[in-house]
């Protein structure tokens, strides 16, 4: 089995890949990110102390286009799990595709936080700032399109202002610390290229939207401000495409019939979030949304035993419990006739 992980949650991702793979009788090569390689170092040195057979869990260590590339295209792989980039899925499935691999592809998210009037207030807004900017908006789960209803728009906009006015960006060693730096400089020229765009598209920063200030020896980091945008245009870029850093545009909706089409506009369609008292919309919003999770009243409440995964560009294939086995293995039929039996 090839496991190709991303650098935002590195040993997280990896072992959830690992450790399916070679409980069903596998051997992997992994690939890390080239940006976050130590603690796939480190997991080799564990596996090697707990007496890990040699050969059953290798690391290769370098770029997808060299590594990466390597372990897709190489005969012996039978299978390929990737987390990662939609555009890096889309040529890893054009690779796989002619050579009859099986692909688990768990892509890009754009994911919308859908507030109905009815919401718990309070709760609505402490799990929509935890949504939008734990680990620096760095998780393809996060919440980065906040839909709110018109009648409660400028209530919920002024106190998810107040509460990310209250983080801290700093030291992620400090416990007072909200958000630490993005993983590198170019991401953060990304991110803040996007911010940009917004407000050339019409959008407003309430909040954030610049590199964040921070005293020696933090000043050379990579630091940014989580970033609140709103009156940015619906087919705007920063909309549309994923920024995966601490960026959260909020947006105010009519009724539910907008919420959905709003919800389920961009390409993506990993994960959403939906708020109300009222069990039928909430089974009806379920129902409709174009995602692969849907969470009610809530947002990254995970069990590792349930189908993980997203739709449309946000990938293909489930794994977790039953469908990591079905990934991991070959169903085979196997049929003995009797000798004698009619």
């Amino acid at each position: 089995m090839g496991l190709i992980t991303p650098w935002n949650l590195p040993l997280y991702l990896l072992t959830w890949k690992i450790a399916p793979a070679i409980a069903f009788g596998n051997a992997v090569v992994c690939k890390p990110s080239e940006l976050t390689p130590l603690t796939a170092h480190m997991l080799c040195e564990v596996l090697n102390e707990a007496g890990v057979p040699k050969g059953v869990v290798n690391m290769v260590f370098g770029t997808g286009p060299r590594a990466g590339q390597a372990i897709v295209e190489h005969p012996e792989v039978k299978a390929i799990s990737f987390t990662g980039g939609t555009q890096t899925g889309r040529h890893l499935a054009i690779t796989a595709a002619p050579l009859f691999k099986k692909i688990s592809l768990e892509l890009g998210g754009k994911n919308p936080n859908i507030i109905f009037a009815d919401a718990n207030f309070e709760s609505a807004v402490q799990t929509s700032v935890r949504s939008s900017f734990l680990n620096q908006g760095e998780i393809c789960l996060c919440g980065s399109r906040i839909y709110v209803e018109k009648s409660i728009f400028e209530k919920f906009t002024a106190a998810f202002v107040q509460a990310v006015s209250k983080f801290k960006v700093g030291d992620p060693a400090d416990p007072q610390t909200s958000m630490g730096a993005l993983v590198s400089a170019s991401h953060l020229e990304k991110v803040d290229s996007y911010v940009k765009i917004a407000v050339a598209d019409g959008g407003r920063i309430l909040y954030g939207g610049k590199r964040a200030a921070l005293p020696a020896p933090l000043d050379g980091g990579h630091y940014y401000e989580p970033t609140i945008l709103v009156d940015v245009p619906h087919r705007s870029r920063v909309i549309q495409e994923e920024i995966f850093g601490p960026v959260v545009t909020l947006t105010p909706f009519e009724n539910e019939e907008e919420a959905l089409r709003l919800a389920n506009e961009p390409q993506y369609g990993l994960a959403a979030s939906v708020w109300t008292q009222n069990l039928s919309r909430a089974h009806r919003m379920a129902r409709k949304l174009e995602s692969g999770i849907v969470w009610v009243n809530g947002w990254m409440l995970r069990d590792l035993r349930v189908p993980f995964g997203g739709v449309k560009a946000s990938g293909i294939g489930r794994e977790g419990g039953d469908w990591s086995y079905d990934f991991y293995t070959e169903t085979k039929d196997i049929c003995i006739q009797i000798e004698g039996s009619p």
